[in-house]
């Protein structure tokens, strides 16, 4: 996922970029769908949807649509259909962390055991201490879970509290920026650095007629290109600047932690999530650029 915008966070950028896999393997591995249902719920998207949302408790449909913010409320409303009767949320994050437990053992092998984990935790944990849940709530939501005993489980959950703190702040710079959820993954796949236009509109549940008209106001805003789904120059200012936004608003663990610490747990977080990404955990043709921690050609820098 590239970043080519301005910033004046760049740890913010790198780390994303280094943890993001890491976090969301969780929603292509084959463990997480097994557990789900093993848990009660029916195989497919009900399981991202309710699983993702159980440490807020078992909310509303339109609460974890505003949480995920780029979804269409109906698709959200859909697949959560039933599922708080299904499976409650304390029995779908002891599934969530079984599934992580099974795809990491499978993918790290006996590097499971080793002191770049430990240390990898104890750096991402320690990280975590720098935030606060106010206006994040799929991250406060997780702020209530214990921490899991097993390092390679622990480091998952630090990540992964990371990784929801930025995405809380990201959707406050969309809301900042007046950029609506159908908005903000039509800009979003307009950069270049998210989704292809298909896959954008089938996984977030956006219909062509939805997408359409989406497209339409943000012309009349001149975000878009007349007769287009390109950005003009405004749009991409627009869009820079919700990026830039969001890693000013990510950017308190990495002060915390300071320039050599956040370095060596990029380093680190870079070789688990290589792993992933040789595993072909990320190997759908959904997406416009790799789901890499780096560049691939910047993978041992």
């Amino acid at each position: 996922m590239p970043t080519d915008y301005a910033t004046d966070h760049p740890d913010s950028a790198k780390m994303f970029r280094a943890l993001e896999p890491l976090h969301s393997m969780i929603y292509f591995v084959p463990e997480a769908d097994e557990q789900y249902v093993k848990a009660g719920l029916e195989s497919g998207r009900m399981g991202y949807f309710a699983s993702r949302s159980a440490p807020m408790g078992a909310v509303t449909a339109a609460v974890t649509a505003a949480t995920f913010y780029n979804f269409n409320p109906a698709l959200v409303a859909h697949h959560l259909a039933g599922a708080w009767q299904l499976a409650t949320p304390a029995a779908l994050i002891e599934a969530r962390f079984r599934a992580v437990d099974l795809a990491l053992r499978r993918v790290l092998g006996d590097r499971i055991d080793s002191p770049d984990v430990r240390e990898a935790r104890d750096l991402a944990r320690d990280a975590t201490l720098a935030l606060k849940p106010g206006g994040r709530a799929l991250f406060a939501g997780l702020t209530d879970l214990d921490w899991p005993e097993e390092p390679h489980l622990a480091l998952w959950h630090a990540v992964t509290l990371l990784r929801e703190y930025r995405g809380d702040g990201h959707i406050i710079a969309l809301v900042n920026a007046d950029l609506s959820n159908v908005e903000s993954i039509m800009t979003y796949t307009a950069t270049g650095r998210g989704f292809i236009e298909s896959a954008a509109k089938t996984s977030r549940g956006w219909s062509d007629e939805e997408w359409d008209l989406a497209a339409d106001g943000l012309r009349s805003r001149g975000i878009l290109e007349p007769d287009s789904l390109r950005l003009t120059a405004a749009g991409t200012a627009l869009r820079d600047r919700v990026e830039a936004e969001t890693d000013r608003l990510a950017s308190a663990p990495w002060s915390r932690l300071g320039p050599q610490r956040t370095e060596r747990l990029r380093q680190l977080a870079k070789n688990f999530s290589w792993a992933l990404v040789d595993a072909d955990t990320f190997s759908v043709p959904i997406f416009a650029t790799a789901r890499t921690p780096e560049d691939p050609a910047e993978r041992t820098a």
